[in-house]
């Protein structure tokens, strides 16, 4: 059910920040092309911009968007457009003088969707926050259907994701309008446990256990001398387990700094510590698993003997006899120890499926505890019926299925305890990220020139930013910082999926989780707690797990309907198989001869009830895609959500920024041509001293090849220059040695009337067509030299758009830079269709371009200059992200800068996607062909039926089997081609 918003108009003056009017205008024609206005109608026009934003329920896909775009496009008045199909929304900007937002808001419900207008504060402020949620008790996808159905209704509720894999819910809600705890208590009305996990207000708490506290005041006297401390912005003391919950500014102050105040307050009578965590997502599946299998166990106990009872001692002729000893009329000392020892096993162990049978129908829904407590409770009723007659009648003779509703019961939380298990390890990933963080750190204290005073051992959640901490080899990277001493190699496999050891030194960065190998490295903290990167990874992949992917909608919607129609198959095969039997329809020889015609047809709708399986069908797209994410997550490719996944093995064209995608974003000297005779180091110490200076990328490339004729110098010194200026766009000036030196381009030596002769022409002209930048070089107004830069391709990207190519992908280049250079690196690559010297936005309407063209495109960029086209494709890949994973504008991050991860992403989500067909083939053509067998449609032929206890172990065999399905994704590798590159050395950065 899609989230309800208020609706409330948001329209706001781009001129004054005002609110602009609303009159209702009528509908105006649209403007043809060559239209044109007059500047101060220009004036008007701009003058009352204004923005609404719209919630849009009914969008299912980016066709839907797409026509809600085209739509309102074509109304007079509006500058632009944008539907997110994810968060059910469109945000549009427009001119009141031409149209209002009610005919905007009329123009998409045309198209066939409710829309409505949402809160000026949503807008403006994008007030909101984000809770995550544990729900216990949920036991199939109509229950998560049901919980989250519940959410979306509540007012402030901007959405609402319930994962059943994980039993967990994300929720994105407006406190001003309500908070977690009532969010907590709507699901517990349901029916459901919900225990908070964490709120965005967490990220920045810390939780502290405080003993030796006696009275109120020496808490009053705590939270004084906390509240001093700049940074501190809130507390709260839970008495019952002095807990006491920190906010603060991680910048200012951290948890080192309370403890400390904590215990020297007082005389140190008070000591501190970080409250120990409750049992996480890992603590909650041990219990789970611990309860199932204890449930099954118990449930052998009595199990174990009826059956033995009913199936096999009577026919041992000395047991037989015993048991089939009279006790009151016709009722026997077997029927009444069958009784005994079933009814445990249905009020007691099965107590569960009633719980959660109740649950679901006081809900309006049907769950699979529906099926299975009537079932189960149509056999023991049964059985009961016919013991309180055979009590009373003197010639009736009673055959019970006691047997079949304890057996049923068993198999079922066997079935339970095995689904429980391997969902457990579709989330091994984030067990994995989170482990990697070391439990303990090496603090170091330092005087003002470095040198180490002090090291002592802490817990690493007490490191603050800026602490100096040791890593010595073998060690984990306590934390995101960058090395000030030492030189080492950092396996960062864990984290970047980079598969070789990365040489560290004074200056680089750090991520922490990562292994530290042969050299010991002093680090400057920078990111700690929820800031640094492992932590952000974590966050990510749980809201990927989280998210659904559209095609999760078809399981669904199937899920509605599912219960209500198998128990209407079920007393429809029951109904048919007894009127047969009443009115002669079959053989009586067909009836087993422990039977009669009444009990062979409950025994056919009960095993039509126990055998259908609505679970199997729920879990088949989110096990696979909790997998699916986990698996990126481990290669260094963040993928957020099943409708990312979903839209990326759908990908068939990929446009690709150049600088820094395609090429490696680092200018450098390829090529130096003298045309006077001079000393070449001369000549880059003339370059070097006049380019220092300047931030420009192509003179730091200069610059940087200067230092090769200095190599015995860390940090060379250069010339001092005099009258230096720098032209923007053209290059700079100074006075070097007495002598003043040009470097630039073309242009700036024609200013400087600076010949330029023909054979530097012809650098220039060899240089463009290379893909190079030429540098013009002048002394004393005469030209000397020709400095050609480029920036060179990445490793095996020519390999990269070939795999493409096999893969039906197609590849476009889009590039500010000029034609020539872009042709040109185009050409290098084998990409046919370029697109250069465009803006950002210009990338962004090629994209759109190509989407109307009926592609689904991918954009691949650096996330710098194209989050535009990165928002405006179908999937956004921001390539090279390294520790800054929080990138808004991609759907896929991917952490290192290699290309052959473009290749992975795709590989992944089309084998993810072929693992989730499979899953609903499985899940489907189990219910298509278990529910006619078990209704009995290969009786009259063979003679074969379906006993409901073996129905039942079907039931919970299909969901074991799809949930093992999806965990054959954790042996995904990446194509073989991909490797081939890495062996040649290629995808070495």
């Amino acid at each position: 059910m899609a989230a309800k918003f208020f609706s409330l108009a948001c329209i706001r003056s781009n001129e004054n920040g005002n609110l602009s009017p609303r009159p209702h205008y009528p509908s105006m024609p649209k403007y043809p092309k060559g239209v044109t206005f007059s500047s101060d109608e220009e004036k008007l026009m701009q003058g009352s911009e204004a923005e609404a934003l719209f919630s849009v329920t009914g969008m299912t896909c980016s066709a839907c968007a797409g026509s809600v775009e085209k739509a309102v496009k074509r109304l007079p008045g509006i500058k632009e457009a944008v539907v997110d199909v994810l968060n059910n929304r469109a945000q549009v900007v427009f001119y009141p003088a031409f149209v209002n937002e009610e005919t905007i808001r009329e123009t998409i419900e045309d198209v066939g969707f409710e829309a409505k207008l949402m809160k000026e504060e949503t807008v403006n402020e994008k007030s909101s926050q984000i809770c995550r949620i544990r729900i216990k008790g949920m036991t199939c996808t109509s229950c998560a259907t049901t919980v989250e159905t519940c959410l979306q209704s509540l007012p402030g509720i901007q959405r609402a994701q319930v994962a059943l894999t994980t039993e967990e819910a994300e929720v994105r809600y407006d406190p001003k309008i309500l908070t977690y705890n009532q969010i907590i208590q709507s699901i517990e009305d349901t029916g459901f446990e919900a225990i908070l996990i964490s709120t965005e207000e967490d990220r920045c708490k810390i939780h502290l256990q405080i003993d030796g506290l006696r009275t109120q005041n020496s808490m009053r006297i705590i939270e004084n001398s906390l509240q001093a401390l700049p940074g501190v912005q809130d507390m709260k003391f839970d008495p019952n387990l002095n807990k006491l919950s920190i906010s603060y500014q991680p910048d200012l102050t951290g948890p080192r700094n309370f403890i400390e105040i904590i215990e020297l307050t007082g005389s140190r009578c008070y000591k501190a510590k970080i409250f120990p965590e409750g049992g996480g997502r890992e603590a909650h599946r041990e219990e789970e698993i611990e309860k199932y299998y204890r449930s099954f166990l118990w449930s052998l106990v009595f199990t174990i003997p009826v059956f033995l009872l009913s199936m096999v001692f009577m026919y041992i002729p000395g047991i037989k006899h015993g048991l089939d000893t009279k006790i009151v009329n016709m009722l026997t000392i077997g029927e009444i120890l069958r009784w005994i020892l079933a009814s445990p096993v249905q009020f007691i162990i099965g107590r569960r499926f009633y719980i959660g049978a109740y649950k679901s129908l006081r809900n309006g829904s049907a769950n699979m505890d529906v099926l299975i407590a009537l079932g189960t409770n149509a056999a023991y009723f049964y059985s009961v019926y016919s013991v309180l007659r055979a009590v009373t009648s003197p010639s009736f003779e009673s055959n019970d299925f006691f047997e079949t509703s304890s057996m049923l019961i068993s198999f079922i939380l066997l079935g339970k305890y095995l689904e429980i298990l391997a969902k457990g390890k579709t989330s091994e990933a984030i067990e994995k990220l989170m482990d990697l963080a070391p439990d303990t750190a090496t603090l170091l204290t330092l005087d003002n020139e470095g040198n180490v005073l002090n090291e002592e051992e802490i817990d690493s959640r007490l490191i603050q930013k800026n602490d100096v901490m040791k890593i010595v080899p073998g060690a984990k990277v306590a934390c995101d910082g960058f090395v000030i001493w030492g030189q080492s190699h950092v396996n960062e496999s864990m984290i970047t999926g980079e598969s070789r050891p990365v040489a560290k030194r004074k200056g680089d960065t750090v991520i922490g989780g990562t292994l530290n190998e042969n050299g010991v490295l002093y680090i400057k903290a920078t990111k700690v707690g929820s800031e640094s990167a492992l932590a952000q990874i974590v966050r990510l992949v749980e809201s990927a797990q989280m998210a659904k992917a559209p095609v999760q909608k078809f399981a669904d919607r199937i899920s509605k309907f599912f219960v209500p129609l198998v128990i209407l198959l079920s007393f429809s095969t029951w109904l048919a198989w007894f009127l047969a039997g009443k009115l002669n329809g079959y053989p009586k020889s067909w009836i087993p001869s422990s039977m009669d015609s009444f009990q062979l047809a409950l025994q056919f709708g009960i095993s039509v009830m126990v055998i259908a399986c609505p679970c199997a069908l729920g879990l088949a797209t989110p096990t696979a895609v909790m997998v699916g994410t986990g698996v990126g997550a481990s290669q260094g490719v963040l993928i957020k959500g099943g409708q990312a996944l979903e839209s990326t093995h759908k990908v068939n064209c990929i446009v690709f920024d150049k600088t820094g995608t395609l090429t490696t974003g680092k200018p450098v000297v390829v090529n130096t041509r003298l045309l006077k005779n001079m000393v070449l180091q001369e000549f880059y110490e003339l370059v070097a001293a006049a380019e220092v200076n300047s931030e420009h990328p192509l003179a730091k490339a200069s610059v940087e090849y200067a230092k090769k004729f200095r190599q015995d110098e860390e940090n060379p010194v250069w010339s001092e220059a005099v009258d230096f200026e720098s032209i923007t766009g053209h290059g700079v000036e100074a006075v070097v040695r007495n002598k003043q030196v040009l470097v630039g381009n073309k242009s700036l030596m024609v200013d400087r009337n600076v010949n330029i002769s023909l054979d530097a022409e012809e650098i220039l002209a060899e240089s463009e067509v290379l893909a190079q930048t030429g540098v013009l070089v002048s002394i004393d107004r005469e030209l000397v030299g020709v400095i050609a830069i480029s920036d060179p391709l990445k490793p095996g990207a020519r390999e990269v758009i070939s795999i493409l190519k096999s893969m039906k992908v197609r590849s476009i280049v889009v590039t500010g830079d000029n034609w020539g250079t872009a042709n040109a690196i185009a050409k290098e690559v084998g990409i046919d269709t370029v697109i250069a010297e465009a803006k950002p936005e210009h990338k962004a309407q090629k994209v759109k371009e190509l989407q109307a063209a009926g592609n689904v495109v991918a954009m691949v960029g650096d996330g710098i200059n194209d989050s535009p086209a990165l928002v405006a494709a179908n999937v956004g890949m921001a390539i090279g992200a390294g520790t800054d994973i929080a990138v808004e504008a991609a759907d896929i991050v991917l952490m290192k800068s290699n290309l052959e991860d473009v290749i992975t992403a795709i590989d992944l989500s089309r084998k993810t996607f072929f693992r989730i067909r499979l899953n609903y083939f499985w899940a489907l053509g189990y219910n298509v062909l278990g529910i006619p067998i078990a209704a009995g449609a290969l009786f009259p032929s063979t003679r074969f039926r379906l006993p409901p206890w073996i129905a039942g172990a079907a039931m919970a065999a299909s969901s074991v089997s799809v949930v093992c399905s999806s965990l054959l994704l954790k042996n995904y590798t990446r194509p073989k081609k991909l490797d081939t590159l890495e062996i040649r050395g290629i995808s070495v950065e």
